[in-house]
């Protein structure tokens, strides 16, 4: 009488491992984790709270979470694009960490990833600085974004309108 679910059970586990098979041969059912993008419209985005910067000079952190809230599993894969804009048309986008890798995430329903914002706090009213007040963030994939309010103080721009900040790759939440 037990082995009779026992052949079942393996008979089961056999046709699901042959269905996990691709006829490509890569054994992952041809899903290389590069489904659907991550789509701003799809996620919960949560900035904060952050490691401010508390004087011109000093060193800054801000943390962001993205959560996927779609039905559907979706991939971030790149890094995320962000930008600070002051009053009027000045604006500036951050670079990517140097030497950072671009990572290819894929988030099932109510799973998160993160990234940080790194900067440096410039000279209130300084002819240098980017007196930012709203930071906007895209995902990798989309042209869409969403704004945030920027209270960490101005940050200073150099050659090319660079800013003294920079993003860091999506990691999985809690790694």
């Amino acid at each position: 009488m037990r082995s009779a679910p026992l052949a079942v059970t393996a008979l089961t586990a056999a046709a699901l491992l042959l269905t996990a098979c691709s006829s490509d041969g890569d054994g992952d059912g041809g899903n290389t984790g590069s489904g659907t993008a991550c789509a701003v419209g799809a996620v919960d985005i949560e900035v904060g709270p952050a490691n401010a910067a508390p004087a011109a000079g000093d060193t800054g952190n801000v943390p962001v979470t993205v959560t996927n809230r779609g039905d559907d599993a979706c991939t971030l894969d790149g890094f995320p694009r962000v930008e600070l804009r002051a009053a009027g048309d000045a604006s500036a986008v951050l670079p990517e960490e140097e030497g950072a890798q671009p990572q290819q995430l894929t988030l099932a329903k109510d799973t998160a990833a993160t990234f940080t914002i790194t900067y440096v706090r410039g000279e209130d009213g300084g002819s240098g600085s980017l007196d930012a007040q709203q930071l906007a963030i895209g995902l990798p994939g989309g042209d869409d974004e969403q704004s945030f309010p920027w209270s960490y103080g101005p940050v200073p721009v150099g050659g090319e309108d660079t800013p003294d900040a920079t993003v860091s790759t999506f990691l999985q939440a809690g790694d």
